[in-house]
């Protein structure tokens, strides 16, 4: 098994995002610099990024809908302090994947930072999607 750590604010997001607690948004920053990318892909991400919360909020409400509509279950959840506010974090997940209909599986990274208890840069790279 794993280990979730509460006093990061990325595990903290994550933990709220796999329940559907919509209080993760208090660990959002107003001014939140936010993308998600795909490794050998060719899926449509370009609507998968923000610069603020209010866009966060309409990214996070279509990736409800598109990609996660039954929610998701985390199954590896690390984090590597990199100092300053800096984390590395591995990610995996198994999820009913909305636009292909199907099961998957995958592992993303995640390079975040936070700030007074509030992420304010997250790029996530989604390198294996397993069907």
């Amino acid at each position: 098994m794993f280990e979730r750590h509460d006093n990061i604010v990325i595990h903290q997001l994550l933990n709220r995002f796999e329940k559907g607690d919509m209080t993760l948004l208090e660990l959002i920053a107003d001014d939140i610099d936010f993308r998600i990318d795909h490794y050998k892909d060719d899926a449509d991400t370009s609507w998968q990024q923000c610069q603020n919360k209010e866009q966060f909020i309409n990214v996070l409400t279509r990736l409800g809908v598109d990609i996660f509509p039954k929610g998701t279950m985390i199954t590896g959840l690390t984090s590597l302090e990199l100092r300053d506010g800096w984390y590395l974090t591995k990610f995996d997940q198994s999820f009913w994947y909305g636009l292909v209909e199907k099961d998957v599986t995958s592992r993303t990274y995640i390079i975040s930072h936070e700030c007074d208890g509030q992420l304010d840069y997250f790029r996530e790279n989604v390198t294996t999607l397993q069907y």
